[in-house]
């Protein structure tokens, strides 16, 4: 896949990048380079291979499950700027 100058300037549209039209064949370049670094990548047998999140095996840290001192809502609320009827209250933001 290769791609040319108009797209180029497509995509740097889609993310709001403005790119000068003598910069346009540097980026539409750039862009080849990383299509063809993935098409690379795609040549590399992986069948058998399980995913993995990290280099080094870890597994994460998981609190017991027990009940904790729940029912503070007073205690909690008491803390807010605004509170009315066991809610925070938040100014408007959208008119």
């Amino acid at each position: 896949m290769s791609i040319d100058l108009e797209t180029a300037a497509r995509v740097a549209s889609l993310a709001r990048i403005r790119v000068d039209k003598d910069a346009l064949p540097a980026l539409a370049q750039e862009f080849n380079t990383i299509l063809g670094f993935i098409e690379q990548l795609n040549e590399v047998d992986v069948e058998g291979v399980a995913p993995m999140t990290s280099v080094t095996p870890m597994r994460l840290r998981r609190r017991p499950d027990v009940v904790t001192d729940g029912n503070r809502q007073a205690e909690i609320l008491s803390n807010a700027p605004d509170a009315r009827e066991g809610f925070f209250v938040v100014p408007k933001v959208v008119e």
